[in-house]
């Protein structure tokens, strides 16, 4: 049985880094860490790695912060 997954490029991340999404957002890196940790932006934590999923990104965008 197949899952109706959303098909995914090979150059496409999932997810980012802090520097990564700074980049992509265009703001600063102490930016992100502030929405960080005000609960703004929800990351996860893979190993040692903190990232931000494109779809909270997307969502803090939408949304925009006050």
């Amino acid at each position: 049985m197949s899952r109706n997954l959303p098909s995914i490029r090979p150059d496409e991340k999932l997810a980012l880094r802090v520097n990564d999404a700074s980049a992509a957002v265009g703001i600063s890196r102490s930016t992100i860490y502030k929405l960080m940790s005000t609960g703004e932006l929800r990351t996860t934590k893979v190993g040692g790695r903190r990232l931000i999923l494109r779809e909270d990104l997307f969502a803090l965008l939408q949304r925009g912060t006050k």
